[in-house]
Order: structure tokens, then C-alpha cells, then sequence
């Protein structure tokens, strides 16, 4: 019978040596995988092998860990071990290497039991009764019951305790807003007072910003925020008046940048009524309104040589009014402008009637 073996050198069979050659070759084919021999006991050897194996301290196997890319789901094979000894076609002497192959774990996951932040403290923070305020680097000193009169105000819920109020070095609560006009804010809130004319836009934009409407109410009924509502409907009438306004801008700038000078000229038509009027009629009727077909009235359409025109409209106001409201709106914008009438547009239109409309002289000074 054929001795456990492997083949010489010299292709001989090893069972032509001495015993001492067999054992040593015996012992030599116990070192290494049964798999490497090859012959029909095969399955004899690996038996014997493991069983030997079983009783010898197991050495730790190879492994072969084969993660997949993040994100995408686990697959049969993507972690697998690789004990040697045993492949694809072992069959059931691999049985007991099972023990030793484990699915490799992937990326761990972690539970996060606690918050990567601390909590904020919500205890409502304690304000003295006395509060010293820094509004913009000007200083005032009040009560906290002044500064929480009214509900639902930005005053109201800074000092309400549930906000972080910053402090300055001498540890008053600095706000850091303009404090020209908060002093009118507090005269409210103390006494309901109301501030002086001159002061009541300002005012009006400082109680926009602290949302403090029972002052806003207030405000706006009184001068000039009452008036500028009457002025803001009549000029919603104006068809074009924002886009004629800048166009007066951008026309006195270019003039005087090309000729370098301080001021600019332009011409600009105010009319009140569509209609032209007749040489023969008096200034007084320029207010009449003529009953004209649509295809009469296509005659007498034109425009006037001018940069700018204005008109017409129906409202009870006159040319002045609007001519006031140029001017105004232009100061506003810290633009100086001044006007006159320099004469009447004389573009016939048919028959003897004229157009009659007036041309004003802007002059827009820039220095």
C-alpha cells in the first residue's frame, strides 16, 4: 500500500526511502495544508488533519475583511473570512472551520445618547428694578415696569427675561441702535407723550424698529405723518410719478457732468387737464373739460418738447400742489431743486386750437 507522501525531486515515489525518509516526510506533510498534496486520499488527510489540529492550541486565521463603499446595503460575500485550508471544493471536511468564519462588521454605528451641545439654561434670567441702558453709547436709566408697559413690543420681550441681553464694560445693557430719539421712546412709555413735530418722523422710524405700536398709532395721527397720507393718495393718482422723478435725476446728472458745471436745466410739463384750450380762452378755463369723441380727441393728442411731462389727473389738487411735491420729494433725496414757468407749449394742433400746456424750468444745483 501506497505510504503518505510527496513526490521527489526526481519524480520518484517516496515510499522507496528509509523509514527515517518516511517519517521525516510524514511529520513534513503534517506543517503544511492538506490541500497541497494531491491524490485520492485526500479526504483521509484533511480528516486526519483537523482531528489532530483539534488537539493542539488553534492558531489565529487569516482574515480577509472586504468592506463596501458607504452608503450602499450590505451584500452576501462583501465581509467574508478566509481560513486556510478550506476552499470551494473541501466539501464537508470544512465543516469544522465554520466555526472561525464570522461576518465582518462594516462601518459601526453609533447612538448618541446625549446632545453634541450642552442645553442652554432656560431659566429666565432676574433684571433689578433699576435698569441702565447703552443705546448706541448714549445713556439713560429707567424702571424695568417702564420698559415692560406695553405687550408684544421688542422692549417688552428683551427685557422679558428669555433673551441674553449684552452688557458694556460699566455693566449697563447696551442696545445697539441710535440713541438720538430714544428718549422719546421712554417719555412715551412714561407719560404718553408725544414728540415735537420736527421729531416725528425720526420717532416714527425708531418706534417701526422697536415694533411699539400703541406709538405708532399715536404718530400717525398727527402732522406731518397725517398729511403725508393725504399727499400719497394724490400722487397715487400720478401715473409714472416714481419712474418721472428719477429720470429727472439721471438727466440733471448727466447734463452736468458733461458740461462740468454745478447745476443742470431741465424742461418739464405740468398740465392738470388732457384738453387743450384755445388762444381766445382766458388761464381761468383751463379747468373746463371738453366733451370730445375718442377720434376728436386722437387729434389733439401730442407731446410736448420737454424732458419730463406730469399729467394729467383728476383730483382737486392743482399744478402747484404737484409742483411742491417735485420739489419736496427731490429734498428728501438731499437733491436742491428750484422752478419757474417759463412760458406755455404753442404746438398747433388743428384748426386754432393750441396746446397751451406750461413748461417749467427745473434747475438742479449739485454743490
Amino acid at each position: 500500500m501506497q505510504q503518505n507522501g510527496s513526490s521527489g525531486p526526481n519524480g520518484s515515489n517516496g515510499s522507496n526511502g528509509s523509514g527515517s525518509d518516511r517519517q521525516q516526510q510524514h511529520q513534513a506533510a503534517r506543517s503544511f495544508s492538506p490541500l497541497l498534496s494531491g491524490g485520492g486520499g485526500a479526504s483521509t488527510r484533511v480528516r486526519r488533519f483537523i482531528q489532530e489540529r483539534r488537539t493542539l492550541p488553534l492558531p489565529l486565521p487569516r482574515v480577509m475583511v472586504v468592506f463596501s463603499a458607504a452608503g450602499e446595503p450590505d451584500k452576501p460575500g462583501d465581509a467574508m473570512l478566509s481560513v486556510p485550508g478550506c476552499g470551494s471544493g473541501s466539501g464537508s471536511d470544512c465543516a469544522a472551520a465554520e466555526d472561525f468564519r464570522k461576518p465582518a462588521s462594516t462601518t459601526p454605528s453609533y447612538t448618541l445618547t446625549k446632545p453634541l451641545r450642552s442645553s442652554i439654561n432656560t431659566q429666565e434670567q432676574e433684571f433689578p428694578e433699576v435698569i441702565s441702558l447703552n443705546v448706541g453709547g448714549t445713556y439713560f436709566t429707567t424702571r424695568l415696569s417702564t420698559l415692560r408697559r406695553y405687550e408684544d413690543t421688542m422692549l417688552a420681550a428683551m427685557f422679558s427675561g428669555r433673551h441674553y441681553i449684552p452688557r458694556d464694560a460699566e455693566g449697563r445693557y447696551f442696545i445697539d441702535r441710535d440713541g438720538t430719539h430714544f428718549g422719546d421712546i421712554l417719555n412715551f412709555l412714561r407719560e404718553g407723550e408725544l414728540p415735537h413735530r420736527d421729531r416725528v418722523r425720526a420717532v416714527h422710524r425708531e418706534a417701526q424698529y422697536y415694533a411699539l405700536g400703541p406709538l405708532l398709532d399715536s404718530l400717525e395721527d398727527t402732522q406731518p405723518l397725517t398729511g403725508e397720507k393725504v399727499r400719497q393718495a394724490f400722487l397715487d393718482l400720478m401715473p409714472y410719478y416714481r419712474d418721472n422723478l428719477e429720470r429727472i435725476v439721471e438727466i440733471a446728472k448727466l447734463r452736468a457732468m458733461q458740461k462740468k458745471a454745478r447745476f443742470a436745466k431741465l424742461k418739464i410739463c405740468v398740465y392738470k387737464e388732457e384738453m387743450p384750450i384755445t388762444p381766445y380762452e382766458r388761464p381761468l378755463f383751463n379747468s373746463l373739460r371738453f366733451e370730445r369723441s375718442d377720434s376728436e380727441s386722437k387729434l389733439f393728442e401730442h407731446h410736448c418738447e420737454v424732458d419730463v411731462s406730469f399729467g394729467p389727473w383728476e383730483a382737486v389738487a392743482d399744478v402747484y400742489d404737484l409742483l411742491h411735491c417735485i420739489v419736496s420729494d427731490l429734498a428728501e433725496r438731499g437733491i436742491t431743486a428750484e422752478q419757474q414757468c417759463i412760458g406755455v407749449c404753442d404746438k398747433h394742433l388743428i384748426n386754432h386750437y393750441y396746446c397751451k400746456r406750461p413748461i417749467y424750468e427745473f434747475k438742479i444745483t449739485w454743490w
